[in-house]
């Protein structure tokens, strides 16, 4: 039987993130494949400037800017 599972290494301790199927005693083999350093934080990092030059953005700007002065609330009755 093979099963990937996550764990932690702490204090000389691998711990895993998971219940194991496992009898007490029982020997297994572990193959070790470090996650990439920054693998699961930095997303906002490593995705910054993915929309550089699909978009004019003072276009963008000036059209948010001027959708502003736009009145959507009906006039009030005095």
């Amino acid at each position: 039987m093979s099963t990937t599972i996550k764990a932690r290494f702490s204090d000389g301790i691998l711990k895993p993130l998971e219940p194991l199927a496992l009898r007490e005693g029982e020997e297994v083999t572990l193959t070790i494949a470090a996650a990439p350093p920054g693998a699961s934080s930095g997303w906002l990092e490593r995705t910054a400037g993915g929309w550089a030059g699909l978009i004019d953005a003072e276009n963008l700007k000036r059209g948010i800017y001027e959708s502003r002065l736009l009145a959507t609330r009906p006039e009030p009755r005095l």
